[in-house]
Parts: C-alpha cells; sequence; structure tokens
C-alpha cells in the first residue's frame, strides 16, 4: 500500500488557510530586483541585456524581457541571495521549487526549462537506473519512445481504451496493470499518462496501489494535467494520489511560459528509493545555461494559481458555459460522456471542451481550418470527427466570440466523409532501440509495407506514435499517416519527408533480434 502524502492538499491554494509564502516568488523577484540595478553586462548572453544590441530581439520579447534575461547561476540572484536553514543552502530557485512542492503536494519538485518531453526523457532515464523491462502504455507522447530508445529500455505495453469515434486514445485500468506486472514480474516501474489529450482522467490511486503492491514506482506523464489539484473543482493529481513521479508540462494548464515544466517526487517509499537518482538525472539533462525567464515563468505561474483561486473558478465558468450551450445546441454535441464512457476514466478535465462534429455536416478538422481563416480562433486539436477546446486554468473565455464563429461555420448537406480512422497497433518484430540504431534505407510508401520501420512516426498533434521502430508497416497505418500529412494541418512527427511518400525502414541485411512483448489484459 502506498504510504500516504502529508496533508497538503487543495487547501494550499484555495480555502482560506493559503501559507502566506505562497504569495511570494522568489526567485521571480530575486531577478526583476537584479534588472533593476545599472548593470554594465559583460556576459553571456552576448545581447547582454540591452535592446540596442539586438533590436529585432526586443520586438519579439520586449526590452524587460531582454533585461531579465540573465544566467541561471548569475552571482546576484543564486550566488548571494541565499540563507542556510537546517544546513541547507536555499537560494531562490531552491525556495521556488520549495513552494512549488508544497503547492502540488509534492515532497520535492524540481523546474525544468526543455518541456515535458525533457521531463519524459529524465523519467525513462530513471527507468534505466531500476533496470531494463518496464510497464508501459502504448498510447504515450512521442517524447517517451525517445527516452527509451536513448535508455535502451524494453517496454511490456499496456493498451489504453481507443475511442474510434472520436479519434482518441485514453488511459488504462487497474486490473490491466496488474496483468502486465504478473506476465512480466522483472519489470522495473510502471509508466502511464494521465488525463489523457482529452482530458480522461485514470484511477491514479488505485493504479498506485497495484504498482506499490509489486513493488515498483508509478512514473505518471501528467503533462496535461498541470493545473490538477489547484481547485476543489479539478481532478485530484497524480502525486497526491500515490505517483512516485509526475512529469508536470507547467505552461499547459498552469500559464507558465512554453517549454517550462516540473518534474515531482512523491511520498513513500518508492518515491524515496528513486530520489537520489531523479536529482542526478535531471542535473545531467537540465541545460547549465537554462533560461531564467522560463524558470521565473514557473514561479510566477505557481503563485497565481495558489492565490487566485477567484481566477480558476472564472475560468471554470466559461469552459461550463460552452459545454453547456454545446449540450443544448441541435447541431453540435458534448463529447464528454465518451470521453467518461470506458472503465479507465474516473473523471474528465472540465478544462478540457470536446465538441462533437458528428451529424454537424462538417468535420472537425474543417471546421477548425475555418475557425483560424475567418474568425482567428484556434483550437487546440481537431480530428475528423470533434474539436478540442483548451480552457488556461486562469484564462477565461470570450464564449460569445467562440459561439458565434462555432454557429457561423457552413453545413454541408450531406454529411462529410471522416476518413481517418486510428490505425490499430503493428506488429513487433525488433526492440525498439534496436531498430533506431539498425542501417536504415529510405524506400517508397508502397515499397515500405511489410518492412520494419526504422523511425517513431506520430500524427501531430497529440503526438501518440502510431508506429514504432521495430514495428512491421501495415497498409492501414502507411494510408493514416500520408492522409494525415496531406490534411492542410497535418504534420506526422519523425518523418523524413512531410508527404510521407518515403518510409525509412531497417535495412534487409541488419540483423535480426528476437526479444518481443506486447502485453494484452484480457477483457
Amino acid at each position: 500500500m502506498p504510504t500516504a502524502p502529508p496533508d497538503t492538499s487543495a487547501e494550499v491554494s484555495v480555502g482560506t488557510r493559503i501559507d502566506p509564502r505562497q504569495h511570494t516568488a522568489p526567485y521571480a523577484e530575486a531577478l526583476r530586483s537584479l534588472a533593476s540595478e545599472d548593470w554594465l553586462r559583460l556576459h553571456v548572453p552576448a545581447h547582454q541585456g540591452s535592446a540596442d544590441h539586438v533590436p529585432g530581439l526586443a520586438e519579439i520579447v520586449g526590452e524587460a524581457g531582454m533585461g531579465i534575461d540573465f544566467p541561471m547561476l548569475f552571482s546576484g540572484i543564486d550566488q548571494e541571495n541565499w540563507r542556510m536553514i537546517n544546513h541547507a543552502r536555499i537560494t531562490p530557485i531552491v525556495a521556488a521549487q520549495q513552494l512549488a512542492a508544497e503547492a502540488w503536494g509534492a515532497s520535492r519538485t524540481w523546474f525544468i526549462t526543455n518541456g515535458a518531453s525533457g521531463g519524459n526523457h529524465i523519467a525513462t532515464t530513471v527507468v534505466r537506473g531500476l533496470g531494463r523491462e518496464f510497464v508501459l502504455q502504448r498510447s504515450v507522447h512521442s517524447s517517451v519512445i525517445d527516452g527509451v530508445i536513448h535508455a535502451d529500455l524494453r517496454p511490456h505495453f499496456v493498451h489504453g481504451r481507443v475511442d474510434p469515434g472520436l479519434r482518441s486514445s485514453h488511459g488504462v485500468t487497474p486490473a490491466e496493470v496488474d496483468f502486465a506486472l504478473t506476465e512480466h514480474p522483472d519489470s522495473a516501474a510502471v509508466y502511464l499518462v494521465s488525463p489523457s489529450y482529452f482530458g480522461a482522467v485514470a484511477d491514479i490511486a488505485a493504479i498506485a496501489e497495484v504498482a506499490h503492491s509489486h513493488n515498483v514506482p508509478l512514473i505518471i506523464d501528467e503533462a496535461w494535467g498541470s493545473h490538477f489539484g489547484m481547485h476543489p473543482d479539478l481532478p485530484i493529481n497524480a502525486v497526491r494520489l500515490g505517483a512516485d513521479l509526475v512529469v508536470s508540462s507547467t505552461h499547459k494548464g498552469a500559464g507558465s511560459l512554453a517549454q517550462s515544466a516540473m518534474v515531482h517526487l512523491g511520498h513513500g517509499p518508492q518515491a524515496k528509493r528513486i530520489e537520489m537518482l531523479v536529482d542526478r538525472v535531471v542535473q545531467s539533462y537540465q541545460s547549465t545555461s537554462s533560461s531564467a525567464i522560463l524558470l521565473s515563468s514557473i514561479d510566477e505561474a505557481r503563485r497565481h494559481l495558489v492565490t487566485h483561486p477567484e481566477a480558476i473558478v472564472a475560468a471554470l465558468d466559461t469552459a461550463e458555459e460552452i459545454r453547456d450551450r454545446v449540450r443544448s445546441d441541435s447541431r453540435f454535441r458534448d463529447g464528454t460522456p465518451d470521453i467518461l464512457g470506458g472503465h479507465d476514466a474516473i473523471a474528465a478535465d472540465p478544462f478540457k471542451v470536446v465538441v462533437d462534429t458528428r451529424g454537424a455536416g462538417i468535420t472537425g478538422s474543417q471546421a477548425q481550418y475555418l475557425l483560424i481563416r475567418d474568425h482567428r480562433i484556434y483550437c487546440e486539436l481537431a480530428t475528423p470527427s470533434a474539436l478540442v477546446l483548451l480552457v488556461g486554468a486562469t484564462s477565461p473565455v470570450d464564449v460569445e466570440r467562440f459561439w458565434t464563429a462555432l454557429q457561423a461555420l457552413p453545413r454541408s448537406e450531406s454529411e462529410p466523409e471522416r476518413p481517418i480512422v486510428l490505425p490499430g497497433s503493428c506488429v513487433k518484430r525488433l526492440e525498439i532501440s534496436d531498430a533506431h540504431f539498425a542501417e536504415a534505407a529510405t524506400v517508397p510508401f508502397a515499397e515500405a509495407i511489410g518492412r520494419i520501420s526504422a523511425d517513431s512516426l506520430a500524427a501531430y498533434p497529440p503526438g501518440v506514435p502510431n508506429l514504432l521502430p521495430g514495428e512491421v508497416l501495415s497498409a492501414e497505418v502507411v494510408d493514416f499517416l500520408r492522409t494525415t500529412a496531406a490534411a492542410p494541418s497535418g504534420y506526422v512527427r519523425g518523418a523524413q519527408d512531410s508527404r510521407m511518400d518515403t518510409f525509412r525502414v531497417v535495412a534487409e541485411d541488419s540483423p535480426p533480434v528476437t526479444r518481443a512483448s506486447n502485453t494484452v489484459a484480457p477483457a
């Protein structure tokens, strides 16, 4: 059974007992204080804080942005601004990370500046420190697969629920995780995604109990749930529910700048066991020139989330108003019941609004294109069946503007074709890293069918790999990826050419590898 975390629950951020320290942003404040002084800067970055030195850059980030672009270890921030507490040196960045850990209920938090993708690289390297085999949700972000390649891991896949109607992948159940760990007792960890891109929240508490009963840590890619746990009307975040290591893409829901993220450490024996390893791995991946601007944005986003619950309420109200209008509309449909329709989901992220366009006389992809072209409204994701709106946790929406534009979308006299269907998983022939590093050949798409892929290819967004290195290319997946690439906003991550006319495959004379695993729990 997992050890319960201390009582650092949502009251740290939403109740009447907000810790006064949460009203501070120690790193951001130290940075602003530093920038207020009259410096002659003879150090990197080469613009040295002056808008006159690179005028075009000043137009992008502003003079103030250039002025606070100091090196991370600038003596005025972290070499001089520190204090000793319990024989530990507490610098502004350490203090900021401690406040974030308290806000999200973690035992420890690290700020990172290469996004949740970098967090996934860290987490997969941590797995390698525990062993080579582990249980991994198949519908993970492509950055996890990159990490599998880098660390030469041997994943045993557990397959999450797929909604063929909405074209979405969701989560897995505790029973499926238990089955996978029982089938593969040498697994060193469990690595899952929650919430899904569409907002489906898995039963993390129950899954943590399963993982801990098998004596392994639970790692959660919570990239889309960085705002969880910040208000009673939001799902509880994974680290409070027993997860041992959590990757949080702070910019996605919490409001920091793009490319800023956090890694949270949980509580209990498994989290304690990996703490030193996590710290070493974070240091090995983090740039020695981390952006002070990105780091301070995490500090400020945390302060705003914790101390302004009314901003969260305002954003929630607008998200719910859009959802209510969709529910009462004769043309569009609320996709929330579909998100909650499987045994894998116990909640849905209220900040993800799924507008089902089936029966609306327009595809989600067409709606997205027209909203951008004619109304300058950009939604997070479009599939042939749906539009997915992301409402920032403290960013209320102009509901009238969106609703007016949605209602203005043209309607076809006949229901349009919705050709893209998520393809099934391909057959595995080689281990992922073996295929990635094998000699590769480039072949026309028709000749690629039946060959072993050398690449990880993912329709983006959401960035879930549809094909992994070592898997045999099927006609279905080739057609899907080519159709995706041909769409107006289509993009396939990992493709060597944007039209997908060619594929990279393992050369015929590459040596075969016999190891294989593809866990499927009984229905």
